[in-house]
């Protein structure tokens, strides 16, 4: 099976399986894709490694070996419960022996197995392709308000009531900010940052508007693929108007781990020294170490955040000077909730 008749024929299968090492894995994968590993770490390294050294056919002896054992294991662990019905999609790094050896002796037992050929290298490719495809088809509706405004918040309601979400700091497991890392949360990697959004675009219906935030280019460590920006930035705007004192009012409680926290905090503050001084960054510090979180966060929005928005927006978002104002009426969730009930009737 070709990567592009994958691309489009993933829901017809009972399981998708990765027989690649589980750090190729954690790397990237197939949405929903299972870890059947043919060589575990240690092994595709040592294999790797007679290869270079010795030759290419003790490489495979021993590689044959470790695969038998593997592929036997995971038969016992995983397979005793399937019937003759049961149609899994496997794919390894480029479609060659971890992939074949694993679904040879699967189509033995009599299950109906399929590869992708040019293994998890082509399928990327394809689907990277088909991003490009997606992002431009969807009618973008692109909440625009200055920090601590609601507009995760908004997004959440939005969901709640049936809308049509991308949440791209959900999929980066980041808030975007230089204090947007959540205790305890690890960022996917870039290949799967991708995959994500393209998994989440092709559920999507283009007849139907999709609301977003409106981020820049990076979210944490890692970047909104470049076609989806171009899509965002060209879509219709709505902006939230929230009063500053609602705005740290809706931070700390969005952020209740910096509160409970407050060397964490200082620790993440540490990282604007470059921007606003160490001086500056300093005084932040003293004072969120002596309790006073609430004019920590509303200097930084002064001075830090607000600054720089509206030329930004209006840099890189072509419609916000059409922008429709909307503003709740307080930071509660409920106050969000009838703002979501509100925008999905106006639109």
């Amino acid at each position: 099976m070709t990567a592009l008749q994958a691309l489009s024929s993933m829901a017809s299968y009972s399981a998708i399986i990765d027989a690649r090492s589980p750090s190729e894995y954690e790397l990237d994968r197939l949405p929903n894709a299972l870890n059947w590993p043919s060589l575990n770490d240690e092994e595709r390294v040592r294999v790797g490694t007679i290869y270079k050294q010795v030759n290419a056919f003790e490489a495979r002896k021993i590689g044959g070996a470790l695969v038998a054992r593997n592929v036997a294991a995971h038969i016992e662990a995983h397979c005793q419960d399937k019937d003759k019905n049961w149609k899994p999609l496997i794919y390894c790094w480029r479609g060659g022996k971890r992939s074949g050896s694993l679904a040879l002796i699967l189509g033995q037992i009599g299950f109906d197995v399929h590869l992708i050929e040019g293994g998890y290298k082509a399928f990327r490719a394809e689907m990277l392709l088909d991003l490009a495809r997606l992002a431009p088809l969807f009618d973008y509706r692109v909440v625009c308000a200055p920090t601590g405004s609601g507009k995760t918040r908004l997004l959440h309601a939005l969901a709640r009531v049936g809308a049509q979400v991308l949440d791209l700091e959900a999929l980066a497991n980041h808030r975007s900010s230089v204090l947007g890392l959540v205790p305890g949360e690890v960022q996917p990697s870039q290949k799967n940052y991708d995959m994500r959004i393209w998994e989440t675009l092709k559920n999507l219906d283009p007849m139907r508007p999709v609301f977003v935030e409106s981020e820049s280019k990076k979210v944490g460590n890692v970047s909104i693929p470049e076609c989806l920006i171009a899509a965002m930035r060209s879509g219709q705007c709505l902006r939230l108007d929230l009063p500053l004192q609602a705005r740290v009012a809706l931070l700390l409680e969005d952020y209740d781990y910096f509160v409970k926290d407050a060397e964490f905090f200082c620790k993440r503050l540490g990282v604007l020294v470059p921007l606003r001084g160490r001086a500056v960054v300093e005084g932040w510090q003293d004072q969120a170490r002596s309790g006073r979180m609430a004019e920590v966060v509303e200097d930084l929005l002064h001075n830090h955040y607000d600054p720089s928005y509206l030329g930004s927006m209006v840099r890189n978002f072509k419609q916000y000077g059409e922008a429709k104002a909307y503003a709740p009426t307080s930071h509660s969730h409920e106050a969000f909730a009838m703002l979501a009930q509100d925008l999905l009737e106006d639109r």
